[in-house]
């Protein structure tokens, strides 16, 4: 696996030249995929991926040695890449976008190649490939990540046990306007509450930052990180970051609210005319079978998308955790109509 980290400058003149490094191939127990009988045979991928390390380690590597192919591996921005595939729509040079939420991919559909993972069907259903060209292959959760010694006597079990005076200034979050996890968490307790137009809803939204009290965190790690250190009794985060806490042995709880908690997938396309596309099915085949979202699983802290799949002991079962959808079509369409209203609150939570 060849990889490099670029600007989206230097992007398209990396991604011209690169070499890969050749693996042994190795069987395991998941039968290939079915292959075009018109596609021509390569033994070469070009993946694009925003990924952390953690999950390109439990992925690309035992692909290659599982069909013997050598992937080329370029990683930057969720934004950059998906700006550099519409820049080389007419000739692509990616053949799979391995990452980046549902948002990116419902707005970006024309530059996708339309194909459904042989085991979609075993898929938790809210999140099988609908759309045709799309495949989640792990959920982020929105939680509340709680520390027990300085909420010590409240039981918080959702978020209407947030709207407590003792936690004033005390309640950790990100800004929603500009932090795409503090988003989720917005429209998270918006659906909870009772919709996302719902009066009750936004009151709740306007008593919680009241309680917020204008210390807005400079970044989603930042929250999960202040209640972990003791500066913040409780924060809006979300599942990844706050399982690897405890996986470190800090004194932190998961909270997966009451009310519903929503799970927003990561996805995985193929790019339209594809060079390796043969390679490219395989990959997407591959990201949903049983061996890797087992791995995925029990050794990175991403929650995996298929029914039944093995997870780590402190990844709370999926099947023990209320769970409401998210409508991503109106989430879409009105997340600036969203923002504004936040924006509005927050405001006048400040001059009070």
């Amino acid at each position: 696996m060849k990889k490099v980290w670029a600007g989206l400058a230097v992007l398209g003149i990396a991604a011209l030249g690169l070499a890969a490094c050749s693996n042994s191939t190795k069987k395991t127990s998941d039968s290939s995929p079915t292959t075009s009988k018109t596609a021509k045979k390569t033994d070469k991928l070009v993946v694009y991926s925003p990924n952390s390390e953690g999950l390109i380690n439990a992925t690309i590597p035992a692909f290659e040695e599982k069909y013997g192919v050598k992937v080329d591996l370029i990683q930057a921005g969720t934004g950059e890449l998906f700006k550099k595939l519409e820049s080389e729509k007419g000739a692509p040079v990616a053949d799979v976008i391995f990452g980046g939420s549902y948002t990116q991919y419902a707005t970006s559909g024309d530059l996708f190649q339309k194909y459904t993972a042989k085991d979609n069907n075993k898929v938790e259903k809210a999140y099988r490939n609908t759309t045709g060209y799309s495949t989640p292959y792990t959920l982020d959760g929105s939680v509340i990540v709680v520390n027990p010694t300085l909420t010590k006597g409240m039981n918080i079990k959702g978020y209407g046990d947030l709207l407590n005076k003792d936690l004033k200034g005390k309640i950790a979050t990100a800004d929603p306007a500009n932090s795409s996890s503090a988003f989720a968490q917005l429209t998270n307790m918006l659906a909870a509450e009772g919709g996302y137009t719902s009066k009750k809803s936004w009151n709740y939204v306007k008593d919680l930052f009241t309680l917020v009290d204008g210390k807005i965190s400079s970044s989603s790690s930042n929250v999960y990180k202040t209640v972990s250190d003791g500066e913040m009794a409780v924060g809006l985060s979300y599942e990844d970051p706050t399982v690897q806490l405890l996986n470190d042995g800090a004194k932190v709880k998961i909270v997966y609210p009451e009310e519903g908690t929503v799970f927003l997938p990561a996805s995985a396309a193929i790019v339209k005319k594809a060079k390796n596309m043969d390679n490219a099915k395989k990959f997407i085949d591959f990201l949903v079978s049983k061996n890797v979202q087992d791995t995925l699983g029990t050794t990175t802290t991403n929650r995996p998308v298929r029914i039944g799949a093995k997870t780590s002991s402190n990844m709370k079962p999926y099947k023990d955790i209320k769970k409401i959808t998210e409508d991503y079509d109106y989430v879409i369409k009105h997340k600036d109509d969203i923002v504004k209203k936040y924006n509005e609150i927050f405001v006048e939570t400040q001059s009070k």
